[in-house]
C-alpha cells in the first residue's frame, strides 16, 4: 500500500518540522529534538540507533530541534538547513561512516525514524570532524 504524495510530504513535515497534519495529528506533543547518528554499516529496517554505530572517542549523537530552521522539507525529502558536525575524533575505534540515522534517543537503542547512506563515506581518524552536509537527504515514499 502506498501513501499519497501530499501526505508523504505532510508526514515528513510532522516528524522533522513539528507541523500538524490537519485532522490527523497535532504537533503539540512528542519529542522536541531528534538525534542524528553515524553508522559503519546500514542499520537496516530492523536495526536501532545503536546498530553498527561508530565508536570513536568522544562520539555522541547530535541533537537537532524539530523545526523549519533546522530541517528543510521539499517534495517528500528532508535535509539539514546547515551542516551537522559531530565531535572530532580523539581516539578509540576509527573506521568509515557509511550510513546515518535520525532517531528518538540521545543514547542507547533508540528508534530509527529514517536512515540513509553517507556519500561520500567519511573516513574517521584522529583529528577528523565527521560532517553531514546540507546535501544529506532522506526521502519518504
Amino acid at each position: 500500500m502506498s501513501k499519497g504524495d501530499v501526505f508523504e510530504n505532510d508526514l515528513v513535515k510532522l516528524i522533522f518540522n513539528k507541523v500538524s497534519i490537519t485532522g490527523i495529528a497535532t504537533a503539540a506533543t512528542g519529542v522536541a529534538n531528534l538525534y542524528v547518528g553515524l553508522h559503519t554499516a546500514d542499520p537496516g529496517e530492523a536495526g536501532n540507533q545503536a546498530t553498527s554505530q561508530v565508536a570513536y572517542a568522544p562520539y555522541a549523537r547530535v541533537s537537532k530541534a524539530r523545526t523549519t530552521g533546522v530541517w528543510t522539507v521539499t517534495n517528500n525529502s528532508v535535509s539539514p538547513v546547515a551542516n551537522i558536525d559531530f565531535a572530532a575524533c580523539t581516539g578509540g575505534t576509527t573506521g568509515v561512516a557509511t550510513h546515518f540515522s535520525v532517531g528518538t534517543a540521545a543514547t542507547g537503542n533508540g528508534k530509527i525514524l529514517y536512515s540513509g547512506t553517507v556519500t561520500p563515506n567519511i573516513s574517521i581518524a584522529v583529528g577528523v570532524t565527521p560532517r553531514l552536509t546540507t546535501a544529506s537527504t532522506v526521502t519518504e515514499g
